[in-house]
């Protein structure tokens, strides 16, 4: 979740879509190399594996103040509030809603490179947390305890979206309290390059699923699906999670996103510091505004930062279908998607991997993968077999782009090979003793 700074935006905002995808267009990169960003989130548990709230000696709190050790500075909403979060020049340490603890990083021009950063935090993560008595673990969904046994962090706009985005879907607070994810960040060109990699990532977006699968327990026992975090989206909120229409129909421009934000209810409006609930969607506010004042360009920041597509369009496009795994394989996910992303032969590929599918049967397939991972059957062939197809092009494409980054995907490789979703590994561990502390001490990051 994104670091709530003081508002600079203060201009009114565009009232036209063509206007408010200007945001996009702003943020092209039509000449230099084009620069991507990782993010890990993190579970962390106690001894015996219960969630860790965040007063006390050994709280999360305790966690953020811990890295001031490596020369991060704590970020406070004002005077006298508790820590929520760190910064040590361009890293950011956040917190989720339940404590989860990520890392947002630098932009890199490589892969590698955002993965060693992603081990440095990790290690240091690790040191910070290790005299507190507290671990992590490398799992997509908090495998033990339920969402109202959670704490809640101390952050102001999470007060305001538990009720918010609590109203809009039965699962939403399961997704604020108890997932953890993987995330890249790209960097496009111009609109038609943007297209062309939203389109290609919205189709392998479930190949992604399956192969990031690795949460498959809650509430202490089996879901009966390989990604129960990706599931769990289903039921957060319809109007701003999923697929936008326009990346399954072919109609993607950065008009058609807009058209599609200004339609969810807005999760929150701030006001002279306040979080404020304000019951309408962003084109309401447009048209109306709020207490006799037009709606603000960073109320048009704020909403975008609360729409949660499988592929989101920020400044950046943001790859969001990974569950939470180990360093190797979150690595893997940056040179997979920096492999068939930026080399425009392997975009051209992955985009044509898997056959054109209608969007019911592309959401069918979703479904599919989510419940079954990498077994998921496609015409007369299984997920397994496009997912190795599709590591193959990352390949292929970093051979050409950058050959140093191409030894990240062999986790991933391995994963495709063996025809099995790393959730399958997670059941195995589970059935052979389900105690919390001998379970999660087995899915080290």
């Amino acid at each position: 979740m994104s670091l709530d700074v003081r508002q600079t935006e203060e201009r009114p905002a565009p009232t036209s879509a063509k206007e408010l995808a200007r945001t996009f267009a702003a943020a092209e990169k039509p000449r230099g190399a084009l620069l991507l960003g990782l993010e890990h989130e993190k579970l962390l548990f106690t001894a015996a594996g219960q969630p860790v709230p965040y007063e006390g000696a050994s709280g999360i709190g305790a966690v953020l103040e811990g890295f001031g050790r490596f020369g991060f500075a704590d970020f406070r909403e004002g005077p006298g509030a508790p820590p929520i979060a760190m910064t040590r020049g361009l890293e950011t340490i956040t917190l989720e809603p339940g404590g989860q603890v990520e890392l947002s990083g630098s932009p890199f021009a490589t892969a590698r490179e955002a993965h060693a950063e992603s081990v440095r935090h990790a290690s240091e993560l690790s040191q910070v947390v290790a005299p507190l008595g507290l671990a992590t673990a490398a799992l997509g969904y908090r495998p033990f305890g339920a969402p109202d046994g959670m704490p809640w962090m101390p952050k102001t706009r999470y007060r305001t979206m538990r009720e918010t985005l609590g109203r809009r879907g039965r699962l939403a607070h399961h997704m604020m309290l108890m997932t953890a994810t993987g995330q890249v960040s790209l960097d496009f060109r111009d609109e038609a390059d943007c297209a062309r990699k939203v389109t290609a990532a919205v189709r392998v977006a479930p190949l992604l699923v399956a192969l990031y699968a690795n949460s498959p327990l809650a509430h202490g026992e089996p879901t009966g699906y390989q990604s129960w975090r990706s599931r769990v989206w289903a039921e957060v909120d319809p109007s701003r999670c999923g697929y936008p229409p326009c990346m399954l129909d072919g109609s993607f421009s950065y008009e058609a996103y807009v058209e599609w934000t200004l339609d969810a209810p807005m999760l929150f409006l701030r006001r002279d510091g306040r979080y404020v609930d304000p019951q309408c969607t962003f084109r309401q506010l447009l048209a109306k505004g709020w207490e006799g004042k037009p709606a603000l360009e960073s109320d048009w920041v704020d909403h975008l930062s609360t729409m949660f597509p499988e592929v989101r369009l920020k400044r950046v496009i943001e790859i969001r279908s990974a569950d939470a795994v180990n360093l190797a394989q979150t690595g893997a996910l940056a040179a997979l998607m920096r492999g068939i992303l930026y080399d425009d032969a392997a975009l051209d590929e992955a985009t044509r991997l898997l056959p054109p599918l209608q969007p019911r049967a592309h959401l069918e397939l979703h479904a599919a993968a989510q419940v079954q991972g990498l077994g998921a059957r496609l015409g007369a062939g299984a997920l397994s077999d496009y997912a190795a197809d599709l590591v193959a092009i990352a390949s292929r494409g970093l051979g050409r782009l950058d050959p140093l980054d191409a030894p990240l995907l062999e986790p991933l490789a391995q994963v495709a090979a063996g025809r099995r979703s790393p959730a399958e590994g997670v059941l195995e561990a589970f059935a052979r003793d389900p105690r919390p502390e001998r379970f999660l001490a087995q899915f080290p990051l």
